[in-house]
């Protein structure tokens, strides 16, 4: 199938272009800068030269394709709807895969599925009327899928890396928020990208929890990105008060209790996540 991916140079989009060109599929990214363009072509991509706001290149980039899948993250959701709107008039019934996002559940109180009620942290708030909009595609023939991904880790661990791995660092311990009994849905970044690729043959309208079905304390994750950082042991907890001065509004989100299931996407998808020990994964810097 001949996909075109929005957000291909970034953390998780390295790694579904991997798995998108490993399953035989060829892939256009769609590559802002030079740089960008060289980093999707260098993991198998033809670079598409645009950004998510040229919409004219996203409706023709999507219309050559049979399938889109849209990783990039918007800055509003006015500009992420836009860009799901152009896209999803280019592939018509061909599938397309909309990135959401766990923390739109906020806390879970238990363990929870898709079908949890919307409690999202300001920060990311503004997906809802973007996924109801994308969703309602199927009244008109479209083929959407929302994922709603967990906190990646795996690799580069982008948003653990630069809110806990890198200021931790220097300020020689790993941040923790609270007591950080609160607990985290993580999902490996390789394990996901095999499930965008799976999420292409998914009936319209379908809803998935991309998490890897173990959901750790963040006490434990800064414990074990201590160790990786060689600060065995070594954490410092904030307020989320303190939290939010250093790491902003996503900090709101780092606190939420969450736990889910990924029971949906293995029975539907003939998927399942091969990463299983996320603690050992970040002791290891992995």
């Amino acid at each position: 199938m001949k996909i075109f991916l929005t957000g291909g140079s970034g953390y998780l989009g390295k790694a579904t272009i991997s798995a998108l060109v490993r399953q035989g599929h060829t892939v256009e990214a769609l590559a802002r800068t030079d740089g960008s363009a060289a980093t999707v072509a260098a993991f198998g991509a033809t670079p598409v030269r645009g950004g998510l706001g040229d919409l004219a290149v996203l409706n023709a980039a999507a219309a050559r394709a049979e399938g889109v899948v849209h990783l990039a993250q918007a800055q509003t959701g006015d500009e992420d709807l836009a860009a799901a709107t152009a896209m999803q008039d280019g592939v018509g019934s061909g599938p397309y895969l909309h990135t959401g996002g766990s923390w739109v559940y906020g806390d879970t109180h238990g363990i929870a599925d898709e079908t949890a009620p919307w409690n999202p942290p300001p920060v990311v708030a503004w997906r809802k009327p973007v996924e109801d909009a994308v969703l309602r595609r199927t009244q008109q023939g479209g083929r959407p899928v929302v994922l709603r991904p967990g906190l990646l880790y795996g690799g580069e661990n982008r948003l653990i890396d630069l809110f806990f791995t890198q200021p931790g660092t220097a300020a020689g311990a790993i941040p923790v928020i609270g007591d950080g009994a609160n607990h985290w849905a993580l999902v490996h970044v390789d394990d996901t990208a095999e499930l965008y690729v799976a999420a292409l043959k998914a009936r319209p309208g379908s809803v998935y929890a991309g998490v890897g079905g173990v959901n750790p304390t963040a006490r434990d994750c800064a414990l074990a990105v201590a160790r990786s950082a060689g600060l065995d042991g070594r954490i410092a907890s904030l307020t989320l008060e303190q939290a939010r001065e250093q790491m902003g509004p996503v900090a709101d989100a780092f606190a939420l209790d969450q736990q889910l299931t990924c029971a949906k996407a293995e029975a539907e998808l003939d998927w399942s996540p091969r990463y299983t020990d996320p603690l050992t994964v970040l002791a290891k810097g992995a």
